[in-house]
């Protein structure tokens, strides 16, 4: 890969010469590049589920784009060389983290973090049967990473069962069993 600096001739050339080179354009800088070609071996499993994951990330992205706030919001979040298309895309191939869940009181206390941003945390109260006693949303706290919900029904052998999910839609759980 070669970065080409003043030179008139390469300023409005584009595209691929001969089959030999590739010429684009990215963040303002020209650059030329030996051109690919299709792989020729199979591709694994784990290959065909990244091109999936990607598919369906590149698919979130677009309709995401379509928001003008959320384009708004992922642009801001681009660093040089980068665009709100490319953001998009990031935050929907990782799913937020649950990083810790504790009782205080009568009061769940999860903290979830994202790269992007935690849309919301739900949290369902399961008797020792598995029986659903409540479930709710929690609400964000001030600084910005801890979802506080009140339970009713906190009483040993209970599970509380954390969802976490971030704009896209990507959900982690978490599990703990109240003593």
């Amino acid at each position: 890969m070669a970065l080409v600096k003043d030179n008139m001739l390469l300023q409005l050339v584009k595209g691929s010469l001969g089959g030999q080179l590739t010429i684009y354009e990215r963040n303002g800088q020209i650059i030329m590049a030996k051109k690919r070609g299709p792989s020729r071996k199979k591709p694994t499993s784990k290959q065909m589920e990244a091109r999936y994951k990607l598919m369906e990330a590149a698919a979130y992205a677009k309709e995401m784009l379509k928001d003008p706030e959320l384009k708004a919001y992922y642009q801001s979040k681009a660093g040089p060389g980068q665009n709100a298309y490319n953001m998009a895309i990031k935050d929907a191939y990782r799913s937020p983290a649950v990083q810790q869940v504790k009782l205080e009181d009568d009061t769940v206390v999860v903290t979830a973090k994202d790269e992007f941003r935690v849309a919301a945390v739900e949290v369902r109260v399961l008797d020792a049967a598995g029986v659903i006693l409540e479930r709710g949303q929690a609400v964000l706290g001030r600084n910005g990473v801890d979802w506080s919900y009140v339970i009713a029904n906190v009483a040993a052998g209970n599970k509380v069962i954390v969802v976490a999910a971030d704009l896209p839609g990507n959900e982690t759980v978490c599990e703990v069993q109240l003593e």
